[in-house]
Formats: C-alpha cells, sequence, structure tokens
C-alpha cells in the first residue's frame, strides 16, 4: 500500500494538532493508521480457502481506496491551514488562536 505520510509524520500531526481545539488533522492522521492496520491484518490473516482469499482480497482493496483518499484528505486540510509539510508543524497563527480561547 503506498503511503505519503509516514507513521511518524501521522503521530508528529496528532501531537501538534492536540495543541489546539480544532483536532481534524489528529482524527485523520488516527483514522490512517488504523487503516494501515487493518491492511496488514488482511495481509497476514490465514487465506486456506478461495473464499477467504477473496474476502481478504476485497477488504485489502478497499482499505487501500480508502488510505489514499484520506492522505489526499489530509495532505489537502494541512495544505489549506497552513501547515508546514516538510516539519509538520502547524502555523503560528493556530497556536495563537488557541492562546486566545484559554
Amino acid at each position: 500500500m503506498e503511503q505519503r505520510f509516514k507513521e511518524e509524520d501521522l503521530l508528529k500531526i496528532c501531537d501538534q494538532a492536540a495543541i489546539y481545539d480544532c483536532a481534524c488533522p489528529a482524527q485523520l492522521s488516527r483514522q490512517l493508521i488504523e487503516l494501515r492496520s487493518l491492511f496488514a491484518y488482511q495481509q497476514r490473516c490465514g487465506r486456506e480457502t478461495s473464499l477467504d482469499i477473496a474476502v481478504h482480497g476485497k477488504i485489502a482493496a478497499s482499505v487501500t481506496q480508502a488510505h489514499a483518499l484520506l492522505e489526499q484528505c489530509l495532505h489537502e486540510v494541512l495544505t489549506l491551514e497552513g501547515w508546514s509539510m516538510t516539519t509538520l508543524e502547524m502555523p503560528d497563527d493556530l497556536l495563537k488562536l488557541r492562546l486566545r480561547r484559554e
């Protein structure tokens, strides 16, 4: 399965997003981690019959599509919010917004 963001990247986004109230990037990151776990499970799961192969293949294919869609969404959300795509640090204006809410 192709991955734009490494797991460390997703965890960093979760940490950064936890600093302010709107945790949308963190929600997307957590879902991507879960999809990767589901995909890995499908790869490990026993495939003893043609039915098993069909079932696990269908799930893995669907997870791959969902993963690609959510990774693209995360990239777009980070871009819209002004995150640094090299450091995955949230922009200063989001940090300031958080401080004003407290």
